[in-house]
């Protein structure tokens, strides 16, 4: 499966902060946003595979959707798929 993840500057850090649309809570921080990508990568997988183990439905990818909406209403975002 592919995920769309939003990589956006951190209000609060000089860093980035990478958010996987479509699983709730998924989220990642980085100094730079290969590092955001990486380290959102890493929880990505760490979701799925807990959720798999607990049984917990898991959503399907549609986050271009949701990122459209997203962006629509608040300018500049980079999108990674995963």
């Amino acid at each position: 499966m592919t995920y769309s993840i939003w990589i956006v500057p951190s209000d609060e850090d000089e860093g980035f902060i990478a958010v996987a649309l479509e699983l709730p809570g998924c989220s990642a921080f980085g100094e730079t946003e290969e590092e955001a990508l990486a380290e959102v990568k890493v929880a990505v997988d760490l979701w799925l595979k807990t959720a798999y183990e607990e049984g917990r439905e898991i959503p399907e990818p549609g986050g271009r959707e949701i990122l459209a909406a997203i962006l629509a209403g608040k300018g500049a975002a980079r999108e990674q798929m995963v």
